[in-house]
């Protein structure tokens, strides 16, 4: 079989001397790197058949990073577990993806070991694993499989193929020259890290600088500490290193280029001018199969244009949307404009999820991709995204979307991070509820004040409850579990104030959630509150 194309692009850097890879006091130039990898896929073929399904239980080592070489570059499949998950989860995880080792660094073994004697798999620490020689095993098509975050429901295995990292690894490649350094805080065990981190550097020959977990306070000393130039984020992670002290010094650094996708457009120009470099902020999921180009002379908080081949569908007709109007950045007709992005073309760099036909059909219908992600696009083509497909709220008959509503309370003084999602209404519908982190007290006046202010946030969007959290329940890749803050709703030990007719916020008693309840039970909707 020939060599796949992200195993031809690691197989090129054997014979480089540059810096490949640091962790913490150690570094490897790209030779080394790429002899660890090889070392690694030798054990490998050694521990089980061609194609051995190998889950991993690691933070950013670079036992992870030598075993995703090892992946690429022999028969055998990486497993990537998500070690935030329950030892009943990863079971479940392992066996559907057909794990037949499991592989682990501290401080996971004991995690390991039970997933491993529920399957009846070996288990070994990570350290254990290399050998001498090269790989027997060619290598497949197949390297990785990484579950989707399940922000709003089960993860799924994608199968991550050789060229659905080697694409976008050529791509961002462009960005970056062989002196760069490549700082990757985000977990190896999702496709971001990967495509956005791992692969750039191994296409480009750039250093990649590794952090075992990501840590906010920690990104501007190791991006001076190892001399970052390009830094990956994914979700919400801008944020919370905006939330930590500012400095007169912050722009005093390497980095030119942060880039991932979700951040939000306020936290992408606040990152941006604290810190001296440039933001892209791009559109991408783990699947990839729709691809939007940042465009930075578009409109504020647009991905990019709409490209060729890809149309936002209503969801239940199938029909294309209509262009949205705007007004001062707010949407006039959520209804008619809001739909699913759809590839109509075909699938992209999709390969389907692994062992899963029925989340297959759920994504690939009649030939054409439906994403699950909501947007709505102006008339000169500038996409905007409208949240998840389960991020979709109706008040009082009109459709919302709340990323939206998110990005303007995001703009709030004092507002670490702010997650928006449905709650139901006692009658009929949803009501807003926003979850907020501040680095402060929540000032409800104020709060009402800056509300009243804005033009772009229409008054049913108005958020009906507002919870004040010290930190909002996320996947390892800082995507808030909205699924988890709506099942709560109000009843949670945060404090929770509730917006009246009048616009006026006052702060929920014990009695109030009472009677809020007797009146879903008035309109025989108390079952939502289960749901």
């Amino acid at each position: 079989m020939t060599a796949g194309p992200f195993a031809v692009l690691l197989a090129a850097r054997a014979g480089d001397d540059r810096p490949g890879l640091l962790s913490e006091d150690h570094g490897w130039t790209w030779r080394e790197h790429v002899e660890s990898s090889r070392a690694h896929a030798a054990w490998l073929d050694r521990a089980g058949p061609a194609g051995l399904h190998v889950g991993v239980l690691l933070d950013n080592t670079p036992e992870m990073v030598f075993l995703i070489g090892a992946a690429a570059l022999s028969g055998h499949v990486l497993v990537a577990l998500n070690p935030t998950r329950s030892v009943e989860e990863l079971t479940r995880d392992a066996r559907a993806t057909d794990v037949g080792l499991l592989l682990w660094d501290d401080p996971y073994g004991e995690a390991a070991r039970a997933v491993a004697g529920a399957l009846g798999v070996p288990a070994r620490h990570a350290a254990d694993t290399r050998a001498t020689g090269i790989p027997t095993s060619p290598p497949g098509e197949l390297v990785m499989l990484i579950f989707t975050s399940g922000t709003s429901g089960r993860p799924r295995a994608v199968r991550v193929t050789q060229r659905k990292i080697a694409v976008p690894g050529t791509s961002l490649a462009a960005l970056l020259r062989p002196e760069d350094v490549v700082y990757c805080s985000m977990p190896l065990f999702h496709s971001g890290a990967v495509m956005a981190a791992y692969a750039p550097a191994v296409a480009s020959g750039a250093a990649l600088a590794l952090r075992r977990r990501f840590s906010a306070s920690a990104v501007l000393p190791d991006v001076r500490r190892y001399g970052c130039t390009y830094l990956h984020f994914v979700g919400k992670a801008l944020s919370y290193v905006l939330a930590t002290p500012e400095r007169p010094d912050d722009a005093d650094n390497p980095l030119r280029i942060a880039f991932g996708n979700e951040g939000g457009a306020t936290a992408v120009r606040r990152f941006g001018e604290r810190f001296g470099c440039h933001v892209v902020d791009a559109f991408g999921s783990t699947e990839t199969a729709i691809s939007i180009t940042p465009d930075p002379s578009g409109p504020p908080g647009s991905l990019g244009r709409l490209p060729e081949g890809v149309e936002i569908r209503d969801p239940v007709t199938g029909r294309r949307c209509a262009t949205a109007v705007l007004d001062g950045g707010r949407l006039l007709n959520p209804g008619e404009a809001i739909g699913e992005l759809v590839n109509v073309g075909g699938t992209g760099l999709f390969d389907g999820y692994y062992a899963d036909p029925e989340a297959d059909r759920e994504r690939v219908r009649d030939g054409a991709f439906w994403s699950g992600d909501l947007a709505y696009a102006d008339a000169g083509g500038y996409v905007y995204f409208a949240g998840r497909g389960t991020e979709r709220l109706r008040v009082d008959g009109e459709n919302l979307a709340v990323a939206p509503i998110e990005e303007v309370l995001r703009q709030f003084p004092g507002v670490v991070e702010a997650a928006v999602y449905p709650v139901p209404d006692a009658a009929a519908g949803d009501q807003v509820m926003a979850a907020l982190v501040l680095d402060g007290d929540f000032d409800p006046g104020a709060f009402e004040e800056f509300l009243a202010g804005r033009k772009d946030l229409g008054a049913k969007a108005a958020p009906r409850y507002v919870r004040v959290s010290a930190d909002l329940p996320r996947t390892p890749s800082h995507k808030v579990l909205k699924r988890h803050l709506a099942r709560e709703a109000w009843r949670t030990r945060d404090p929770v104030w509730r917006r009246a007719r009048a616009g006026q916020y006052r702060r929920l008693t014990g009695r109030d959630v009472e009677a809020i309840e007797d009146e879903f039970a008035r309109h025989g909707r108390q079952h939502l509150l289960e749901s």
